[in-house]
């Protein structure tokens, strides 16, 4: 059960149903919109932040929804490790990517540059102050500066809002495997995933 109460599509200010299209969506779709749209002026806000992420990316969509897989790993947020986004899929994440990222500096399937980006969120979410002088190094050998920004900014998002939701434990339309509070859960492994 969640801990806030999610606000009701039919009481979200004008201005956000129009930004989300609630009508369109399921209950899963909303996700945290159903909490922040208590406060429409900042949500509308933060969400002018991710669109403008999203849309300005320049960072290949497979590395960065691994690494926010990776990240709600490490954040326990369950709704971020139960969806697989469209545009990752079609940029070729499949379950076999998701499960390298048990132990990724491992994996044969991910790329240097992926397996970098991975390590600097991973270390966002778990040991900021680790990031030195040899993470920025490692990932100059395969992002532009502005990339590394890009990348650095997103994780922040991922590190910030996923754990905001794993706070308030919106878990009631998850898949079962996703629902569980006993101990740390992970994205790998599991078989039942939300696309969105």
């Amino acid at each position: 059960m969640s801990r806030l109460k999610k606000l009701p599509k039919e009481e979200w200010d004008p201005r956000l149903k129009e930004a989300i299209k609630p009508d369109q969506l399921t209950d899963l779709e909303q996700g945290l919109t159903r909490f922040f749209a208590h406060c429409p002026d900042q949500t509308l806000g933060m969400m002018g932040f991710a669109g403008a992420l999203k849309m300005h990316r320049t960072l290949p969509e497979r590395l960065v929804e691994l690494v926010r897989l990776r990240v709600a790993f490490f954040n326990q947020c369950r709704s971020c490790m139960a969806i697989r986004y469209t545009d990752a899929l079609n940029d070729g994440v499949d379950e076999g990517a998701v499960c390298s990222l048990e132990k990724p500096q491992d994996a044969e399937n991910l790329s240097d540059a992926e397996k970098s980006a991975i390590r600097f969120g991973e270390l966002m979410a778990t040991d900021h102050l680790a990031i030195n002088d040899a993470v920025y190094d490692d990932l100059r050998k395969h992002f532009t500066e502005a990339q590394i920004v890009e990348l650095g900014m997103t994780v922040a998002f991922f590190v910030g809002f996923g754990r905001l939701g794993a706070t308030y434990h919106m878990v009631e339309e998850l898949p079962e495997a996703y629902r569980s509070t006993e101990g740390p859960i992970a994205p790998w492994g599991e078989d039942a995933i939300q696309v969105r």
